[in-house]
This record gives C-alpha cells, structure tokens and sequence, in this order.
C-alpha cells in the first residue's frame, strides 16, 4: 500500500460487503474472513501511516486494538455508523465487478478465455492452476507493481474469496480499472468444473 502523508482508508468488513459498494481508493483487508494483522503487517509498510477506519457497526474498537497489538497506533478516526452512512449521504461510491466460478468456465468454453491472476502462494500454485493463469502473490505485490499490466483485463481468485479482494482494492486505488473479482476463489474453480493443471516449476516471488 503506497504511504503517503495522507489518511489510508481501511474497510474491515466482509469481501462480500465490499465487492458491493465502498469507498473510493479505500483497502479491504477483512477484520473476521482471514488473517488480519498478518496482513495489515504485510501489506502497509509504515507502521506510523495515519489510518481512518470503515467497519461493521460494533467493531470499531476491536479493530483499533488489533492494529495496535502489531504496532499500528496511528489510526486517526472511524466512520461513524460504518459504510451505510458514507451510502444514505449520496457520497460516490466504487464497487469490484464479481463473476461467479461458473460464469468463468463459460467464458472458457466458449472460447473466451480471460487473463486469469492467480493471487496465492507459489505452493498453491504449484499445487494446482487455472492453464495459463498469471501467478503474482498477494504478500510480495507492493514490490512486485510492475507485473502488473494496466492493458489487460484481469480475472483475480486466489483460494477462497479473501486475497483476491484484498489485491482487487489495492490495485483499484492505484488506478487499475479492469479487474473482476471470481467468487470463491479456487475452490468454487474446482466445483464448477474448469480445467486445471498442477505445476512442479519453481515461479518467482
């Protein structure tokens, strides 16, 4: 996440609820749907960036405490009655255009093959893909920007729904336009049938 002397937003709240409307330029890292101060210790390098916090009504002072246990106490404020109050006052909103796992594998086979990017870990990877997918790790993005093609139209997953729009929010408020979040992650890829192919090659970070 860039640092800048300016306020990063954080939204806490589930990657559903943000897929469906947030706050521009805003970061998803989920409070409750995977491992929040990993990630908030991997992805926003300066511990002292100044933070303003969108959560879930309720939880605003559980997320406070959890980004100061791993040394973030710079949070400057929250949203007062969460993202449905930014929504009732009419203020823009931004939204990640979601397709379902069986939505893409109809786009496969009818020839329509997207550029898929693979948000996990080089073992997942290995362990199984998408042919053809793009491999660019959700922990290793802030030093990796200039995989990252603006041209192309990029159909994210990673393994269940939670990486793929924590990367889709950063890459948003870089400026990147074309991106589709696939529901579900590589779980819901495997349940609807897509091809897949293990790999035993070693990828770079």
């Amino acid at each position: 996440v860039a640092n800048t002397e300016e306020a990063l937003i954080l939204d806490t709240r589930g990657p559903n609820e943000f897929t469906e409307g947030f706050i521009p330029n805003s970061i998803f890292i989920g409070l409750n749907d995977g491992p929040f101060a990993s990630w908030v210790g991997t992805l926003i390098i300066d511990l002292k960036q100044p933070i303003l916090l969108v959560t879930d009504e309720g939880d605003e002072e559980e997320v406070i405490m959890r980004l100061a246990r791993v040394g973030y106490d710079n949070t400057v404020g929250y949203l007062k009655g969460g993202f449905n109050t930014w929504k009732m006052s009419g203020k823009e909103i931004d939204m990640i255009k979601s397709l379902e796992a069986t939505e893409l594998k109809d786009m496969i086979d009818k020839g329509n093959k997207p550029v898929v990017l693979d948000a996990r870990r080089i073992n997942e990877f290995n362990g199984g893909h998408i042919e053809g997918a793009e491999n660019i790790v959700l922990d290793f993005m802030n030093s990796n920007m200039e995989q990252f093609n603006r041209e192309k139209n990029y159909h994210i997953h990673c393994a269940g729904g939670y990486r793929s729009v924590i990367m889709s929010s950063i890459l948003i408020a870089r400026g990147f336009k074309q991106l589709v979040n696939i529901k579900g992650g590589y779980e819901a890829i495997t349940e609807a049938g897509i091809d897949v192919t293990a790999s035993t090659l070693e990828n770079q970070d």
